[in-house]
Formats: C-alpha cells, sequence, structure tokens
C-alpha cells in the first residue's frame, strides 16, 4: 500500500507540473529498471541461493537500501512542492528521480558485491565464536605487531594536498565481548589539519591471527565533528569482530574485517606474498599483499603491504600512495 500511494502522489504532481505522459515515461523506466534488478538477483538458480545465510542477508540488505532510497526520494518530492516558480519545481523533481536511480542503482551494485563475497567465504552465517579464554599476551602477529608506545608514521601526496597519517599503539586496553584488546590511536591530517580522529581496538588469539573489534572514529572539518560513520562496537547491535591478519597468510585466503550489515562491511583477501616494497623509510622484502574491499563502496579497491617486524609499509589505492616515513618509538 504504501509504495502505491507514492506512485499516485508522484502522478498527481507530474500531471500538473509536465504532464502525466512524462512522469509515465519515466515511471515505467523505473519500474522496468527495478524489475530487470529484481530478475539480476533471482537469476536461474533464485530458489537454491536464497537458501544460504549470506545471500539471504544480501537480500535483506538490498531491501533495506531500496526503501531508504525510496523514502529520501519522498522527501525529495516534499521540498520540491514548496518551490512556488513551476519550472524549477519540475526541475526539481528531474532532479530528485535522477538521484533516485541512482541511489537504486548503487543498491544494486553492493547488492552484487556482497554476492561475490558468498562466493568467497561460502553461504553460511557469519557468527565467530569469541572465546575471551582464547584471547591474551602481547599482539606480536609478525605482520601486525603492536608495540605499546611505537608510533607509525605514514605521508601520501594527494591532488588535496599533502596526507600525514600517525598510528600509535598505545598502552590503553578496553574490554569488548570479554576480550582485553589494545587500544590503537590512529590520526589523519591534511596539510597539517586533522581530518580523522580514530581509536582502533584490536586482540590476538592464542593460535596468532589479530582480531579487529571495532573502533570509534571522527570526521573532523574545521575543528568540527562532522561524522562518526564508521564506528562500531563489537557485540552492540549485532556487530561482530573479524581478522585483520592471519597467523600464517596464504594466498587466496579471504575473510571478514569486520562486520556491521550497511554500516562496516570490509573484507580482505591475501593476494601476494614475498612482496619486496620500497618506501621513504626503507626497503622491505619478504611482504604480504592484502586486497580490502567493502560491499559498500564496491568501486573501491586498496592495497595493503606488511612487512615481516613492522607491519604495514605501504597502501594503495586509486593512484593515492601512503608510505611509512618514519618511526617513533618512547
Amino acid at each position: 500500500m504504501k509504495t502505491k500511494f507514492h506512485a499516485s502522489h508522484r502522478r498527481h504532481i507530474w500531471k500538473k507540473l509536465a504532464g502525466f505522459c512524462v512522469f509515465n515515461t519515466i515511471s515505467l523506466t523505473l519500474v522496468a529498471w527495478i524489475a530487470d534488478a529484481e530478475l539480476t538477483e533471482a537469476g536461474p538458480n533464485a530458489k537454491e541461493t536464497q537458501q544460504d545465510a549470506c545471500s539471504r542477508t544480501s537480500l535483506d540488505a538490498l531491501n533495506s537500501c531500496r526503501t531508504s532510497a525510496q523514502s529520501a526520494y519522498s522527501l525529495s518530492l516534499g521540498n520540491c512542492d514548496n518551490i512556488p516558480d513551476p519550472a524549477q519545481r519540475e526541475q526539481c523533481h528531474q532532479d530528485a528521480q535522477a538521484a533516485l536511480q541512482v541511489a537504486l542503482q548503487t543498491c544494486q551494485d553492493q547488492f552484487v558485491a556482497r554476492q561475490q563475497l558468498c562466493g568467497l567465504l561460502g553461504g553460511g552465517p557469519y557468527n565467530p565464536v569469541i572465546d575471551p579464554a582464547n584471547f591474551g599476551g602481547p599482539i606480536d602477529n609478525p605482520y601486525f605487531p603492536l608495540i605499546p608506545g611505537r608510533t607509525l608514521i605514514y605521508e601520501a601526496h594527494t591532488v588535496d594536498g599533502i596526507k600525514r597519517n600517525t598510528v600509535t599503539a598505545t598502552h590503553e586496553t578496553v574490554q569488548i565481548l570479554g576480550v582485553t584488546c589494545v587500544q590503537v590511536h590512529d590520526v589523519v591530517y591534511l596539510n597539517g589539519e586533522r581530518i580523522e580522529d580514530t581509536l582502533d581496538w584490536f586482540a590476538q588469539d592464542h593460535q596468532g591471527n589479530v582480531w579487529y573489534f571495532g573502533e570509534n572514529t571522527l570526521e573532523i572539518s574545521n575543528g568540527l565533528v562532522v561524522s562518526t560513520e564508521g564506528t562500531f562496537t563489537s557485540g552492540v547491535n549485532g556487530a561482530k569482530p573479524g581478522i585483520i591478519m592471519e597467523t600464517h597468510p596464504a594466498v587466496g585466503d579471504a575473510y571478514r574485517q569486520e562486520f556491521v550489515l550497511g554500516t562496516g562491511e570490509d573484507s580482505e583477501q591475501v593476494v601476494g606474498l614475498d612482496k619486496t616494497v620500497r618506501v621513504p623509510y626503507g626497503t622491505f622484502d619478504h611482504c604480504v599483499e592484502i586486497k580490502e574491499t567493502t560491499a559498500l563502496e564496491p568501486t573501491v579497491i586498496v592495497h595493503d603491504f606488511y612487512a615481516p617486524g613492522i607491519g604495514p609499509v605501504m597502501s594503495l589505492e586509486s593512484g593515492e600512495r601512503l608510505e611509512l616515513v618514519q618511526i617513533v618509538n618512547e
């Protein structure tokens, strides 16, 4: 009933502004696009696909995304209704329609990315068993050591200027799901101005895998916090931890780094071993290369390189090269 109400409301507006034929053409185009997307997501093996938890989760997220897009569209139409000039009001409606189609395409792209990840990870539910007794001690994984008091400093030359990233393993700890996690302070500066300030929480299991339990992140503009998007704590509102570094990385290994449906869905895949990486701080052999992706931004692909005894030494994303330039110890 809600969908029909929104459709009739839009028809009424477009009759007044541009005539029924114009709106009807756009509506039919949108309906055809959605129908095509639904056929794509279903496919010939839809019945079999929808039986596994991973694919059902993808469909649930797709439905949620589409509902949010439709809600935003309806609010946009409401704002358009209050524009007195007919030509400007019509343009507002057209812009809202275009934005809706972009949003729906994004929903579909995210769905495809989630399904691809299901293919890598399998169809079972994501529910890692966290036993506090299986955690404890220092984080000394050779590819992700966290030495309290040590700061790794990175720099990148971007189109917006010089980005500087300081990552400090603090002496502070946080209890999450009964596990004692090391707190890491990660700050990003652009041309000397702080733009991100994050506290990350990690713990290592007795097998040597390093787990990512959450973060408290702030996006900053002109000294003011403008967003906390990405913040999560495992065990709260369905958030679950993931692995940031395996004990023995092997090419082809794939795993979730975090799982907060619709908020944080980063995943990793090991794509290279024994790499040599040259950065301003030095040359490192036997590096592990990991590809990081997220279903929330399917076109964003990051390649991170981890050196034994150091941790991350270089990150490549869309032509941006973030490199280790300095290490400071207490």
